[in-house]
């Protein structure tokens, strides 16, 4: 018996999806298939297969070491594996057991940057066919099954900003190497603070052009390319897509255009705040709504007011648990230097009508199907499907709690309400304090990365920074 039939998986759906996966691998003459998870960062790892091996993997899996989902983002394991319970209390864990990578059919594409690889996506699972607690895809999926046990499914698009300089060093030195290593060398492709302006937006066309070729021909939803506020920033916007579809579609779109970008002599950066003169917090808008499941009609929209009552409730969640879920929309320590008065950014958990100085966005109007919200609380660095989970969930305690967003705010620098984090230290201990969101993610996975981010912090509160030499090392 294969692995797909012990776990229960092997329905009609995905053995048509796995039929359909060879015939394109077939045809495509491919030579290798890339089998990719999203770790708990969001940052893609997996293995390379032969094809000659792909029909077993899609029947059996992978495996590869649980280590890969217990690291840092300078890829340390922060947990003890060769403890009993790997430091953790999960059998599993011990000594770098292998769990199973399972691809899932259904994402399979052919890479046009590199013609002769596939590519899919897969979900993790232990040995014995038992969902990894540990796989934020699961996660994503399982607050998907909650909200369409309500009858609802989740509609969202995206608008992501980012950095693309000129690759001018790699830093490839054998010094240069650490962990992690040292960043490249770069310079700008326009000299910014030239927001929507056609000129800056030639200077840069070379490139985009080669991005959105990449991004069209691997089946991504894109929207719109344009020139962002500062120097060498840009923003993709894409159409909206249902359930899962909008955070794979993210995990491919930020790896997609590094891949491209490192191939073409350039650098893609989705850190929200690089340390470069002039530069510009990039933030990543999430753009949701619900659909009924029976009648497909968007039940944020009202006939008369702005949003409808469902709508404000879940609006409201997304409010009240804004400190908590901010450990999983911001979850670098560097994306909290975004929130900040008077900067396109929210610095509270604030809503109001078409006003970009707020958390939350109401727009649209009485009547109109595409009536949403647009959360601009998040950094494009994070992971999507933490981030979409964290969505569904807040929303989902304000609509059962019938929460009340109080008035929208038409000064939101000035508005009196809770203040989102100053640091990521912060937003963890709103996270480890917050009844809904431990009860959505579950306590085993929120102890998990509450330790996972400390390590985090740990490392950083060690290292010593450029501003301490410059504060103390001549005064004193």
């Amino acid at each position: 018996m294969t692995f797909v039939e012990r776990a229960g998986l092997w329905i009609e759906d995905r053995k048509a999806a796995t039929r359909e996966a060879e015939r394109r691998i077939k045809a495509a003459e491919l030579s290798v298939v890339r089998l990719a998870f999203a770790d708990q960062h969001g940052v893609l790892r997996g293995k390379t297969l032969t094809v000659g091996e792909i029909d077993a993997a899609l029947k059996n899996g992978v495996g590869f070491t649980t280590t890969m989902l217990l690291k840092d983002t300078s890829h340390r394991t922060v947990f003890p594996v060769w403890q009993p319970g790997g430091g953790f209390g999960m059998k599993e864990l011990e000594g770098a057991a292998d769990v199973i990578m399972l691809p899932d059919p259904t994402t399979f594409r052919v890479l046009p940057w590199a013609p002769h690889s596939g590519w899919m996506l897969c979900d993790i699972y232990f040995t014995d066919g038992r969902p990894m607690p540990l796989c934020t895809r699961h996660i994503c999926r399982n607050a998907l099954q909650t909200l369409g046990e309500r009858g609802y499914d989740f509609v969202a698009g995206l608008e992501v900003e980012f950095h693309l300089f000129k690759l001018e060093k790699a830093k490839l030195g054998v010094a240069d190497s650490g962990q992690p290593g040292e960043p490249p060398d770069v310079s700008l492709l326009n000299q910014g603070y030239q927001y929507l302006t056609e000129q800056r937006y030639d200077e840069m066309d070379p490139i985009l052009e080669i991005l959105r070729t990449n991004l069209v021909d691997l089946g991504l939803p894109l929207r719109s390319i344009e020139v962002e506020f500062g120097p060498s920033q840009v923003e993709f916007t894409f159409r909206t897509g249902i359930g899962l579809a909008p955070a794979d579609a993210m995990v491919l779109f930020r790896s997609a255009t590094k891949q491209v970008a490192q191939r073409h002599g350039y650098h893609a950066t989705f850190m929200c705040r690089p340390k470069l003169a002039n530069v510009m917090s990039s933030g990543w808008h999430l753009h949701q709504s619900l659909t009924d499941r029976k009648s497909h009609t968007n039940i944020f929209m009202d006939g008369r007011e702005p949003l409808s009552a469902a709508g404000m409730h879940y609006m409201a969640g997304l409010l009240a648990h804004a400190r908590g879920a901010a450990a999983f929309s911001t979850p670098t320590l560097n994306g909290y230097k975004r929130y900040r008065p008077f900067s396109l950014a929210p610095d509270r958990a604030t809503w109001g009508r078409d006003n970009r100085g707020v958390m939350v966005r109401v727009l649209g109007g009485p009547g109109d199907p595409a009536t949403h919200l647009e959360n601009r609380v998040g950094e494009p660095a994070a992971n999507p499907y933490l981030y979409v989970a964290s969505q569904i969930l807040s929303g989902l305690d304000g609509l059962d709690r019938k929460l009340d967003p109080g008035p929208s705010a038409d000064t939101p620098y000035d508005a009196k309400a809770p203040s989102l984090p100053r640091s990521l230290a912060e937003s963890l201990a709103a996270l480890g304090e917050d009844k809904a969101l431990r009860a959505g993610f579950g306590d085993f996975f929120v102890d998990y990365y509450l330790k996972l981010k400390q390590a985090e912090i740990d490392r950083f509160n060690l290292d010593v920074s450029d501003w301490e030499q410059r504060e103390y090392f001549s005064l004193f």
